[in-house]
């Protein structure tokens, strides 16, 4: 092996194995700091100590839905499969009354 590749050269820096968990106001807070048109989301990112990606979503999230955001540890289902869901049940009632209306 080359000398310049001996493993007691490598320095391993353990990042404590664990997510950082966000709370809504700090996402806010955060996601603010990036709609000002001087502000580069990466600086702002690296800053707060987020990923950029993460932060590239958060942003997205807050203009596509508004200031609203999911708690911590809240189940999160898609829209898509809350449709799909509507859209079975409808079908379902719709088979038990024969396409009708319920009285």
């Amino acid at each position: 092996m080359p000398e310049h590749m001996l493993m007691s050269e490598i320095e391993i820096i353990p990042d404590g194995g664990r997510r950082r968990r966000w709370s809504a106001a700090e996402k806010l807070r955060i996601v603010e700091e990036t709609l000002d048109d001087r502000a580069s989301i990466s600086v702002v990112a690296r800053r707060n100590g987020v990923a950029p990606n993460l932060l590239y979503r958060w942003r997205r999230l807050m203009l596509e839905g508004g200031s609203v955001t999911v708690p911590e540890d809240d189940d999160v289902t898609s829209n898509k499969v809350v449709r799909q869901t509507e859209d079975a049940r409808m079908s379902a009632r719709a088979q038990d009354t024969g396409g009708r209306e319920p009285a």
